[in-house]
Formats: C-alpha cells, structure tokens, sequence
C-alpha cells in the first residue's frame, strides 16, 4: 500500500469544491427512485418530466443529506438514441459524476488544452433563481464528469426541475438512515487500463495521486486486483480506478467488466457517522448487504489486542451486521458493502464511517474479496 504526499503544483486557476450529484441511467427512473427512498432512506427531492415540458427524458432526483442522485430514463422507444444504446450494453448504471466547481472557464480551458474530450462545451441554464454554467467532459468508457458552477445560483438544485412537495408516507414510519455525503466513487477498468485513466486525470483535470495498492497486496486463492485512488488538489473528490489482475479464477472486476461491457462506476460510498446505526436501520428497511465469514471476527479480535488503535464501537455489534475494520497505529475506518443493486453483478454501494483513517479498506479487501466470490459462485461466475 502506498500513500502518497505530493499534490503537484497547485491549479493556477478553477477549483473543485466536492461531488455535487450521480445521474443514473435506468429502464425505469420511477421504480428505482422509490427503491432508494424505501430501502437506502433518501427522499423524493426533485423531478423533470412530462409535466415539466421535457418530451424525451423523465428524471427523479432523491436526496439524504448533501447526498442527490438523480434516476433518468426514456420516455419513448429508443430517444435519446445515445441513451438507448448506453442501456442496452450497461443495463441500469451509473451515467455521470457530476463536480462542483469554482472558476469553470480556467478548468474547460486546461482540459482542452491537455486533449480531453468535451462531450458538452459550457452552456448556461437560469431561472428565478439565477443562473448555472456546466461542461460535460468525457472520462473512462462511457462514463461523463459534468463540471457545475453553482456560483450565481440559489435554487434548490438546477433549473428544469421542479420540487416534488408530497412526501413518501414511509418516510414518517421507517427509521432514518444518517448517510452524510458521498467519500468516494470507485471506476472499474479493463485490465491494463488503470495507469491510462490515471493519468487522464492528472493531465486533464490536475488531480494527483493519494493512495494505491497493487495485486501482491490485493489477492485471493483466486482473484486480484490492482487500484489507485486520485483526488484534486483540495481532496476533497476522491476516484478509487480498480483493474483486475490474473488469478486462477475471474475476479469480481473482471466480472463487472463483462457484465457492464466495458468500464464504469464500481460503487458508490457513503459517508455516516454512525454506521452501527446506519446499518441496523438500512437492514430494518430490508437492504440486503454481502455476508463476512465469522472467522473474520476471530482475527479481528486476535489482532486487535495487539494494536494500538481501540475501536469505541462494541466489536459484537460489528460482528452482527457484518461491518468490516480496517487499521493502522493512527486510527481505524468502518465499512460495509450492498449487495449488487441491479440484476447485473455490476454496482453496488458501500457505507463507510472514518475515525482518523483515510485509506480505503485495503486490510478487508481479501474478506471483501472472498464473500463477493460466494456471491460469484452462486452465479456461476467465479
């Protein structure tokens, strides 16, 4: 595992701020929306449709917190014809990570210089509100990043879209779930990729690299992986990129590689600050989460002794709700993994609470490794 400490030269201009919202595309943006309302505790926020003068694309925007994802879907056959053919190969998916910014004109400008691919160049949209100016550039496979300077707006969200006043009813019956904001999206890649997606980053967008392990680190009986995790320079957007690496069998990157047909958003984590109570209520709401082995527990215990980080949540409870721990001398995170969210072992979620820990699992990648290679098993995948 390595962490590292040079940022690079700091941006002369244009800022990254934080992840402002995911769009997903979706067969069917209605249902999925009220999924993550019933089963991950986001509310109806906001909506653009039929009723709001858009012919070609229904869209319902959920929120938690500074957490919004917006689900997007076709109203007619095959328009957007871009849309229909991204459903087709990906199935339901994540489309686009969008960024707040600050000065978008400086980061569009060095992106094309540096020869990113401008899918949308800047365009502005206003309403009572004021106005928003964004960029859609292109990054690994089919995936977009939409650049929001959100500067000479005080809407809710973005113009278009309309509040949605009547409030799902089970809100008032299910417990709250506590998920703050997003820690950070994980991008799948072919095998030898990687280093190719790393460096778009870091040319185009001057994010620098922050943390990285590699398959010596990273391994099973019978599958790898390689990942690095770049964040601008601020970091405060982090962008795990995994590839796989040859093992005896097909590793789970691999797998969503196939099944994606080609790279994409991984998953999605989740920051609380409570996960004991995040989990307990999630599994109340019915979310279905991947199963640790109890010998997991066993080591954990064992090993804790000797540790100088105490863990203040009871290691019990942990236990109970399959959380995962990883360590070092200085502290400790908390993480836990859905199972995959859509019929394709494609994307899945993860929930993460932080004390004094900025890595990203790497002691509970094999556990993790191993109870997704069950699931694998199970689906004649592995």
């Amino acid at each position: 595992m390595t962490t590292y400490t040079d940022k690079g030269p700091k941006p002369e201009a244009g800022r990254f701020i934080a992840f402002d919202h995911i769009t997903f595309w979706v067969g069917n943006a209605k249902q999925a929306a009220s999924h993550y309302c019933t089963r991950l505790g986001f509310e109806p926020f906001m909506y653009r449709g039929l009723e709001t003068g858009c012919r070609e694309i229904a869209a319902h925007v959920v929120k938690q917190n500074k957490i919004i994802y917006i689900f997007q879907s076709m109203l007619e056959p095959d328009k957007p014809a871009d849309m229909a053919r991204h459903l087709t190969q990906h199935g339901d998916g994540v489309k686009d990570v969008a960024f707040e910014v600050e000065d978008l004109n400086a980061i569009v400008k060095k992106a094309k210089s540096r020869g990113a691919v401008v899918v949308k160049d800047i365009w502005e949209e206003s309403d009572e509100h004021g106005s928003v100016r964004m960029a859609t550039v292109q990054t690994y496979g089919d995936t977009t990043h939409t650049l929001i300077d959100r500067s000479n707006y005080n809407g809710p969200f973005l113009p278009g879209f309309k509040p949605v006043n009547q409030k799902d009813p089970l809100t008032k019956i299910l417990p709250t779930v506590g998920l703050l904001h997003i820690d950070h999206i994980v991008g799948n890649q072919p095998d030898l990729e990687m280093n190719d997606v790393v460096d778009w980053y870091e040319k185009n967008l001057m994010f620098h690299r922050f943390w990285s392990v590699d398959d010596k680190q990273l391994s099973t009986e019978f599958s790898a992986l390689r990942s690095i995790v770049v964040t601008n320079y601020e970091e405060t957007i982090k962008m795990p990129i995994n590839e796989p690496a040859i093992g005896k069998k097909k590793s789970q990157i691999q797998e969503y590689v196939d099944y994606y047909g080609g790279a994409g958003v991984q998953h999605i984590a989740m920051r609380s600050n409570n996960i004991i109570e995040t989990i307990t209520n999630l599994r109340t709401r019915g979310q279905q989460f991947l199963e640790i082995p109890a010998t997991y527990y066993t080591s954990l215990r064992q090993n804790l002794k000797n540790s100088k980080v105490k863990v203040s949540e009871d290691l019990d409870e942990i236990q109970k709700l399959n959380i995962l721990i990883d360590y070092d001398d200085e502290g400790y995170l908390l993480q836990i993994f859905t199972k995959n969210m859509q019929d394709r072992p494609t994307l899945f979620l993860e929930v993460i609470q932080r004390h004094n820990h900025q890595g990203f699992g790497a002691g509970n990648f094999k556990s993790l490794f191993e109870a997704i290679e069950a699931d694998q098993a199970e689906r004649g995948n592995l």
